[in-house]
């Protein structure tokens, strides 16, 4: 977390200060650290989305990734989905609120090993939100794909909605830990457990 970052948040209510350092020794050191990680800790409570944060992070994911302390978890049925899809003529793209970078980390060190190979392009927010229908026609015009000719997966409904106002296909993902799915929800929605049951018309 930068200085200046703090400097912009000294206004807010609840602000966690970073000070200047004033001397070199081992005491004064850890005070600035100290203050450091309240300011993260404040900053993550109230889920904010600043630069600074998100590259603190950035450093703090490329290390665990690296260092094999985390992996990306992918669940056992996705990659021989994919790589069916793929040999069909298909093409499959990532659009997650996590950034781009992120994600080629979880992809790059994931339980199923490196597994970037199997996508066509990543999306982040940058291309708009996902509860937001014309995030999705802005990734269709990228890949040069009528929205009717998408599949979108997804585990919430609120994401479900805006991809369908686009005129794309949907089909609600139910993993472990998801949240829970009104009854209207599950009626409505195709929902899935697996990419197995999803059958996708050859490409080619």
């Amino acid at each position: 977390m930068d200085g200046f970052q703090a400097q912009e948040d000294s206004y807010l209510d609840g602000a966690v200060p970073i000070p200047l350092e004033s001397g070199s020794g081992e005491e004064e050191l850890e005070r600035v650290i100290q203050a450091v990680v309240d300011n993260v800790h404040w900053q993550m409570s109230l889920d904010r989305k600043t630069t600074a944060l998100k590259q603190l992070q950035g450093h703090m994911w490329r290390a665990a990734y690296a260092t094999g302390l985390v992996k990306g978890e992918v669940f056992e049925d996705v990659v021989p989905a994919i790589r069916k899809w793929r040999e069909a003529g298909m093409k499959v793209y990532i659009y997650s609120s996590g950034s781009i970078e992120a994600q080629k980390l979880l992809f790059g060190y994931s339980t199923e090993g490196d597994i970037l190979e199997l996508f066509d392009g990543h999306f982040d927010t940058k291309i708009g939100p996902k509860v937001e229908s014309e995030s999705y026609r802005r990734i269709a015009a990228s890949i040069g794909c009528a929205t009717n000719n998408i599949l979108f997966l997804t585990d919430v409904p609120r994401e479900a909605n805006a991809a369908e106002e686009a005129d794309t296909h949907v089909a609600v993902v139910i993993r472990p830990g998801n949240a829970g799915l009104t009854d209207d929800e599950k009626s409505y929605y195709s929902l899935i457990s697996s990419f197995t049951e999803l059958f996708l018309p050859s490409s080619t």
